[in-house]
């Protein structure tokens, strides 16, 4: 079968599925669950609550292979330059790799140098964390303020807040956006004699990142003169430029161009992180990956949960036609995993060119957003049970929580367990007039609010539930979700690891920046951006009075 016929026969078995609901899907079919569920230990992805059956999850697994998910994953963890634009290899990979591995890039075995980094940078972690690095005072540092912006500050950011549970170093804190405030607030409260500045930049030329980095510089200046250097690290590659800024060798520490910023938290961009929970910690959490990595190596398609995550993706997204996703963790310390996984996603997948250099034929990459439950509950759920639009949904849940406080896991759960079922099976007019006659409703109260009573459900929804967030778990989880990157980009054969697409409006803003600051005028400007410019002047000059 060629490549177009099946992506007929998908598109055929949505058309199948489509007028089908929920409710008799799982009528005709006990074994839904069984046959639409796959785990990796305690790790479990649950899609029985999607529109789909058996029959559309071969063909889309005739897909998968048609478009060489096999061939292309294995060319990736080997180190061949699958990066096509930009000529690199990708290999994020590599750096959970046990120390015996081997793994070649233009020949040379990158495994030892990305052991000799890690225990670098995790030996710093523990001399920050226990005082042997102190600040210029020598009392220990109690504050760690990591700056960076993308996949450098983002990842970090992330894994910190959700593994709080095990922090027990200095407080760790988050700066990327240029705006002023940001740095502001941050740095409010805390004392620069005891607080470590990390700056997070491959290039160490990254306009919002050394923008911030020079002002938190310039604070610690104020309090400690010509030794404000020893109180910054930097995760970079250009040791010349961190000299400059007055950064020693021992505490800056480099990674390769193989690694995306999305995908670059394993490696010394991890800093903040292995700050926060100690190395033993760090070293778990790259276990957790390597488990998913392996398991995403050798498990059969039909059982490979990022395989089976991406492929679901791709019945929503070009089967079903749905533009967006719902992520929705019911764990607070997931909170920002929606904005992280929106980033490797998006940034990853966001393509209209093709490998082959030509304009895809069809939708890449939902739109993925969300928030924690059950807030979520009270916000945008409205739209997801009622609204016009299918809003595919994919739930986390762990069963055990860290704090065992009253009923409150218990609550959680069974809200996150009851939004899936409410989701997918909805409560038809028939039962909401029944409800309301038995509590004593008046027939014509009945006739004018049952219908807005009445949710249709047939809302598709996937659920992966695990024991308990621990740093094992988020790396499997965070590996799960690189993974199903990659898959879907094969299918999709675009190029997931470059991002082209963030270059324009950077450039844009250089050349639009002597405009902002009065030193240049706004001649060959738009007609648009010219009137925001002088608008934006007239307010500045203004408030200057």
């Amino acid at each position: 079968m060629t490549l177009e016929s099946i992506w007929q026969r998908v598109h055929h078995e949505a058309a199948r599925l489509k007028p089908v609901h929920l409710c008799d899907l799982f009528a005709q079919d006990q074994s839904r669950f069984a046959a639409l569920s796959a785990n990796l230990d305690d790790l479990l992805v649950d899609f029985s609550k999607e529109k789909i059956d058996t029959a559309a999850l071969a063909a889309l697994l005739t897909l998968a292979r048609a478009a060489e998910v096999e061939v292309k994953r294995d060319a990736m963890l080997a180190g061949e330059p699958v990066n096509i634009t930009e000529g690199r290899a990708v290999l994020h990979t590599a750096l959970r790799s046990g120390a015996g591995a081997r793994i070649l890039v233009d020949g040379i075995d990158v495994v030892p140098a990305i052991h000799k980094t890690l225990d670098r940078f995790l030996a710093f972690a523990e001399d920050l964390r226990t005082g042997r690095y102190a600040s210029q005072s020598g009392a220990p540092f109690t504050d760690v303020v990591a700056i960076g912006i993308g996949g450098s500050a983002l990842g970090p950011e992330m894994a910190t807040l959700a593994l709080a549970p095990w922090h027990d170093g200095p407080r760790l804190h988050f700066v990327s956006n240029v705006d002023g405030a940001h740095l502001t607030d941050t740095l409010k409260p805390l004392d620069p004699a005891r607080t470590l500045v990390i700056v997070a930049s491959k290039s160490f030329t990254t306009q919002e990142t050394m923008t911030n980095a020079a002002s938190a510089r310039a604070w610690l200046a104020g309090a400690l003169g010509d030794a404000a250097g020893c109180h910054i690290a930097a995760a970079s590659t250009n040791l010349a430029a961190t000299r400059d800024f007055g950064i020693d060798d021992r505490r800056v520490f480099g990674f390769w161009d193989w690694v995306g910023g999305r995908f670059s938290t394993w490696s010394a961009i991890g800093l903040p992180l292995a700050i926060a929970i100690g190395a033993a910690n760090f070293r778990a959490f790259l276990d957790g990956a390597l488990q998913m990595d392996d398991h995403f190596r050798f498990a059969p398609l039909e059982r490979n949960l990022p395989v089976l995550l991406a492929l679901i993706g791709i019945w929503r997204r070009n089967a079903m036609g749905w533009p967006t996703t719902a992520l929705v963790p019911y764990d607070q310390r997931l909170a920002r995993l929606p904005a992280y996984v929106q980033q490797v996603e998006l940034e990853s997948n966001g393509k209209r060119i093709g490998r082959d250099n030509r304009p895809v034929s069809m939708a890449t990459a939902a739109v993925v957003w969300g928030e924690p439950g059950t807030n979520s509950q009270h916000s945008f759920f409205q739209l997801i049970h009622q609204g016009t639009d299918t809003i595919p949904v994919d739930f986390l849940l762990a069963a055990v929580p860290q704090e065992q406080i009253g009923d409150h896991h218990a609550q959680l759960a069974a809200n996150a367990l009851a939004q899936s079922a409410a989701l997918a099976f909805g409560k038809d007019e028939d039962a909401v007039r029944a409800k309301m006659a038995l509590s004593g409703v008046e027939p014509g109260q009945i006739d004018r609010l049952a219908p807005h009573r009445t949710f249709p459900g047939d809302r598709p929804s996937t659920t992966i539930l695990y024991r308990r967030l621990d740093p094992a778990t988020l790396g499997r989880l965070m590996a799960l979700f690189e993974h199903k990157v990659a898959v879907q980009g094969a299918v999709w054969n675009i190029n997931s690891f470059d991002q082209w697409g963030v270059e324009l409006g950077k450039e844009l803003a250089a050349r639009l920046l002597p405009s902002v600051l009065g030193s240049a005028g706004t001649e060959g400007l738009d007609a648009s951006t010219a009137g925001l410019l002088a608008h934006y002047a007239a307010l500045r000059a203004k408030a200057a009075n």
